[in-house]
């Protein structure tokens, strides 16, 4: 089990559990709604937005608005990027992953036509996310593959476990900010030093976008059946059900399928690049966050090349309620705090064992290290990068995957259990 898993986990079964078949296949009821909880969260989200459109005006708070929806979405489909490769790499249960691919193949096929014609609601016309092909990109994948599963959550994770109380994974988050910064110091050396390769689109092609675009969805619908294929003629537990409310009341009480967040999320993803004129982003925040910091304590960070460069010290300057990654990071978390308050599970964690502490900080670390040096997380890199029919949002993924098995080989060390084709539920 993740951190999220084993602290406090009141309305969920241990992955090793024995269930009747009854049981798997019918949810329990989502507990009562903490009225309380969710009258401050919406008291938070409408006195931050005010904040940040009367200090940054109106296109931060629109990114602060659409951080908001994805935190209630986040929480409400339990959307999961860490378990979804630890599912498929531990059990060979492959649902998540499908629903990835369903979300990539919608994002992809919204995002073309506005790559395409460079639109845009405001002034910045929509471009792809795209980046270089180096060690950075390989070894930071990899890196992020091994603490994602060491720190329980993944970049969008972390914050919609936060928001939704999961206090453990602030250690999480702290070591994020801290790989992050060690990260911002160490880019030259990744991106000047090693070689790499010029950033690859899939649409310089003669087919255009239209070319990319077939390219990417039959690779999805090549992953889709891969994952039914690995799963033949074995043992492969079912993915584990959270509480729903009946009626009406799920839209704001109880879980949603994987589906449905998988087609919100892809549509979130095309308002912000239409907003902010760049696809949805997480991590550069933790960098900004964290320099801050030490910047607040003397360190010279806008001395490192990092901040030095144009378009970051821009963003440096603009502050963290302007900032397009750091207001939507907030809004996630305000968003998941109302969310999962309306769905009775907001629970506040406060004694942490030891060695659960000691992975989600490390993993944390490599989190925030290996997003830096690979231009991106699972967002920025793997949905983002994808989505703009760039060729490291793949190879991201890869080895990403590659990590997860590392990191799983590396979870009963930290006192973290994996699934097991014999567990009824994973």
């Amino acid at each position: 089990m993740s951190l999220i898993e084993r602290i406090g986990a009141r309305s969920r079964r241990d992955v090793g559990a024995t269930d009747s078949p009854a049981r798997i296949r019918t949810p329990a009821e989502a507990p009562p709604a903490q009225a309380g909880v969710v009258v401050t969260g919406l008291v938070a989200a409408l006195v931050l937005g005010g904040i940040i459109f009367s200090s940054s005006g109106q296109v931060p708070a629109e990114l602060f608005a659409l951080g908001l929806a994805l935190g209630f979405v986040l929480f409400h489909s339990r959307f999961g990027f860490t378990s979804a490769w630890r599912q498929l790499v531990a059990v060979r249960q492959g649902k998540a992953l499908r629903a990835h691919m369903l979300m990539l193949a919608v994002a992809c096929t919204l995002f073309a036509p506005i790559l395409a014609t460079q639109a845009s609601f405001g002034d910045v016309p929509a471009a792809p996310a795209l980046a270089p092909i180096g060690f950075g990109l390989f070894v930071g994948s990899f890196l992020f593959g091994v603490g994602m599963q060491l720190g329980g959550s993944c970049a969008s994770g972390t914050l919609f476990a936060i928001g939704s109380g999961q206090t453990a994974i602030l250690l999480t988050l702290t070591g994020f900010i801290v790989g992050s910064v060690v990260g911002a110091l160490h880019f030259p050396w990744w991106t000047n030093e090693l070689p790499s390769h010029a950033p690859v689109s899939l649409a310089d092609t003669g087919a255009g976008y239209l070319g990319a675009w077939v390219v990417s969805l039959a690779v999805m619908a090549a992953i889709v059946g891969l994952t039914y294929l690995v799963g033949r003629r074995r043992s492969v537990p079912r993915v584990e059900q959270p509480p729903v409310a009946r009626g009406a009341g799920r839209v704001v009480r109880g879980s949603w399928p994987l589906w449905v967040g998988a087609l919100l999320l892809a549509g979130l993803n095309v308002l912000t690049l239409l907003v902010s004129g760049s696809p949805w982003g997480v991590t550069f925040a933790f960098s900004l966050w964290g320099s801050k910091v030490l910047d607040a304590v003397g360190v010279d960070v806008l001395s490192w090349p990092f901040w030095t460069d144009p378009a970051n010290l821009a963003k440096y300057q603009a502050g963290i309620l302007a900032e397009k990654t750091s207001v939507m990071d907030l809004g996630i978390i305000v968003g998941a705090l109302v969310a999962s308050a309306a769905a009775g599970a907001f629970v506040v964690h406060r004694r942490i064992p030891g060695r659960l502490a000691v992975g989600a900080v490390l993993g944390g670390i490599m989190m925030g290290y290996g997003a830096r040096i690979a231009f991106g997380c699972n967002i920025g890199a793997y949905f983002g990068g994808i989505a703009s029919f760039s060729l490291h949002g793949w190879l991201w993924g890869v080895m990403a995957l590659v990590g997860t098995f590392a990191g799983l080989a590396l979870r009963p060390l930290f006192g973290l259990t994996n699934p097991k084709p014999t567990d009824s539920v994973c």
